[in-house]
């Protein structure tokens, strides 16, 4: 049998993953696919830390860079714009390399994604509530009662994934685990192998910290600067990028650089602690490195 052509190569934000896909796609002629939901916007090239223009000349890279910050992607709209390249690489014969952070992304080709409604803000506020109030424990109870797959399914500590599932089920009067079993992978088992970059958490905070200061150096203000000057809605996912609230904040005069920096570092760094969380509890069959 044929090795498979598609690698998914996933990890939390500055943990090494476009370094190590450099060096994959040198060596295998694999075409590096961007599977970041940040690094799709021609707006975030610092702050999304996407690949120098010197680093795409070493190897093909596709979908870096692709959208407009005013222009909402979405994980359906990423699936129509990777599976007809996809496509066409196997037709070549050629391997690609997916290499990103958004675990919604992997998810989708690995196991599929269920059209589950919005969940109102109100709904979800609620669950943060009562699992605020109760503990773990009773709240587990509570998600036993509307969703006992998901209750048993998903590991201890993890409120986000608690809190959603008896949110859709209180939402939807569906439990959030009938919604799921109603998918399809978009990606055939045994056509790709997944590997996760899991640093030390250490290492990786102190990556993170340096990360920040190199934005900060390459022109994450200036990157900033002219993101707020465009008067975007704040809801759109480019406007959501770790740092530019943060840094945002001291171009408005409300706070010092130093502690806009500082602000983005923790903002970093707790974004890589969820990253690094969800990969471990859903990938746990791929290779770790």
């Amino acid at each position: 049998m044929s090795e498979p052509l598609i690698t998914l190569l996933a990890g939390p934000t500055a943990s090494g993953k476009s370094r190590r896909a450099l060096e994959m796609a040198q060596k295998t002629g694999a075409v590096i696919i961007n599977a970041d939901s940040q690094q799709l916007y021609a707006d975030l090239r610092v702050l999304s830390a996407r690949p120098s223009v010197e680093e795409e000349a070493l190897a093909e890279h596709r979908l870096y860079g692709v959208a407009d910050a005013a222009d909402a992607w979405s994980v359906g709209r990423w699936s129509r714009a990777v599976m007809p390249l996809l496509a066409d690489l196997a037709a070549a014969g050629r391997p690609a390399l997916l290499v990103g952070g958004t675990g919604l992304y992997f998810t989708a080709l690995t196991s599929g994604l269920a059209d589950i409604p919005d969940v109102p803000i109100e709904v979800r506020d609620a669950a943060g509530a009562a699992y605020d109030a109760d503990g773990e424990t009773a709240f587990r109870r509570r998600l036993f009662e509307v969703d006992p797959a998901a209750e048993a399914r998903i590991e201890a500590g993890d409120r986000q994934r608690l809190t959603r599932a008896w949110a859709v089920a209180q939402h939807t009067g569906r439990a959030l685990s009938d919604w799921t079993a109603d998918t399809t992978p978009l990606l055939d088992p045994g056509s790709w192998t997944g590997q996760v970059i899991e640093p030390e958490r250490q290492i990786l905070y102190a990556n993170c910290d340096l990360r920040v200061a190199q934005m900060v150096e390459a022109g994450a203000l200036d990157e900033v600067r002219a993101l707020v000057a465009r008067g975007l809605d704040p809801a759109l996912p480019a406007m959501k990028a770790v740092g530019v609230r943060e840094l945002g904040a001291h171009l408005a005069g409300e706070t010092t650089l130093a502690a806009a920096v500082e602000a983005t570092r923790q903002a970093t760094r707790n974004y890589a602690k969820r990253q690094l969380t969800w990969f471990r509890n859903q990938t746990p069959g791929w290779v770790r490195v």
